[in-house]
């Protein structure tokens, strides 16, 4: 049933898709679609307001209109729904979507096994997956990391990738040409608000389409409101760092 009450309103001009106001309403009132916030349903708004302290751009104001009634009980089932789609949603079969933590070896694990196998130098690797599609935000091997963020061709153009970038640092690879842009940034401004990452290093190729991965991960800083040190790292397709 309509009645006149008060309800969030939200300018899209001035929203940046942060999503900060979603993790402050905890009605699930809000959400993130296509890079702007949305209300999911009227009747899902108490109008309190909560989530306007959470806006870092002041897109968001309690004005008062005609909507449907606030149904305390709509909000309950919906939140259950979700929870319950989101854990029957979690992938199960594919290796590619199961996180994984490999054990760090001790310095005399280390000494006691060759540095070469088949003719290439072990793995560095600590995680699975590598994917920035793939890893959530959620997964506890980004709590605390130094954070390696590289373009996909990288490691194919850089002979001693693992040795000299992998060590001691969480990856998190993809192709900032090809994928979306968008859901790149979302995905690091809700890693950078919600872990607490130690320092991040790029690596990315001369050609200039990867260039754009140093405005995605600038944004995303600026959505969570975050200043963590940085270094870059720029490969020649010969294979050679030249910046």
């Amino acid at each position: 049933m309509k009645i006149r009450r008060k309800i969030i309103e939200i300018d899209e001009e001035l929203c940046n898709g942060c999503g900060q106001c979603v993790t402050g309403c905890a009605e699930a009132a809000l959400q993130i679609v296509d890079g702007k916030a949305k209300l999911v349903a009227e009747k899902f708004c108490d109008g309190l307001g909560a989530c306007i302290g959470e806006c870092p751009t002041g897109a968001l104001k309690i004005i008062e209109r005609e909507a449907d009634d606030f149904d305390e009980k709509a909000v309950d089932e919906f939140i259950r729904t979700r929870e319950e789609k989101e854990k029957s949603a979690k992938p199960t079969g594919c290796p590619s979507a199961k996180l994984q933590t490999f054990s760090v070896q001790s310095n005399c694990q280390s000494a006691n096994q060759p540095r070469m196998v088949n003719g290439f130098s072990s793995s560095a690797l600590s995680h699975w997956p590598v994917q920035i599609r793939l890893v959530p935000p959620t997964a506890p091997f980004l709590e605390k990391s130094d954070l390696l963020i590289v373009a996909d061709c990288t490691p194919i153009a850089y002979p001693s990738f693992h040795k000299d970038f992998i060590e001691g640092r969480v990856v998190m690879m993809g192709c900032p040409k090809f994928d979306d842009r968008e859901s790149y940034v979302a995905k690091f401004a809700e890693i950078f608000n919600s872990r607490s990452i130690k320092s991040i290093t790029t690596v990315i190729m001369e050609v200039p389409c990867c260039a754009s991965m140093r405005s995605i991960i600038s944004e995303a800083l600026q959505r969570a409101g975050k200043d963590i040190p940085q270094q870059e790292y720029v490969i020649s397709v010969r294979g050679h760092i030249i910046s």
